[in-house]
């Protein structure tokens, strides 16, 4: 029998997982406007996934799908373009583990 995870556990993990590659985005490369916009980015989907905001209740669905898609398309551009640096390998690995929790997520959703 498969051990299900607390859906507030998952939640927390989903947001520090989060919050920990858009503090490293933000601060890689200072002032880099592609680093900056990418951390952005990351804030602004989990505000749209978790945010208690009654207009965006329907999106967030697809604020999920478009977060594992973006944070997929940062991993896949890391791989053709990133600095093979100690950071770099740790924020893939954060990468991947919030991949990991999306998905979950989303099954355990429905």
């Amino acid at each position: 029998m498969a051990a299900t995870i607390n859906p507030g556990t998952l939640r927390i993990g989903i947001i520090v997982l989060t919050a920990a590659t858009a503090l490293i985005h933000l601060q890689l490369n200072f002032p880099d406007p592609v680093f900056i916009l990418n951390g952005l980015g990351y804030l602004a989907l989990l505000a749209a996934l978790y945010l208690p905001v009654p207009q965006l209740a329907r999106y967030h669905d697809t604020a999920r799908w478009v977060l594992i898609g973006y944070t997929a398309l940062t991993i896949f551009l890391w791989i053709l373009l990133g600095a093979r640096t100690p950071i770099g390998y740790i924020d893939k690995l954060i990468e991947v583990a919030l991949i990991s929790l999306l998905i979950l997520d989303a099954r355990r959703q429905g």
